[in-house]
């Protein structure tokens, strides 16, 4: 993370197998802004910074998912 950058939580939740995850919204000083997402294993992290159209296919593709795997889904 760098200086020349704002920051925002968006959200931090906790997911299976002790793991936490955080969005971030991060715009840089050039403007461009990017999602931030953390994923954290005991002291490991892993993040990836997505742009909006990146982000819209993922989400897309987990909402999608999620509908299929709900009792009574697909």
């Amino acid at each position: 993370m760098s200086s020349n950058e704002t920051v925002t939580r968006l959200e931090r939740f906790a997911a299976p197998y002790a793991r936490e995850i955080t969005l971030d919204d991060v715009v840089h000083e050039s403007g461009m802004r990017l999602l931030r997402i953390t994923v954290r294993e005991g002291r490991r992290f892993t993040i990836f910074d997505l742009d909006a159209a990146t982000a819209a296919h993922w989400g897309s593709a987990l909402r999608d998912w999620s509908e299929r795997a709900e009792p009574g889904g697909e």
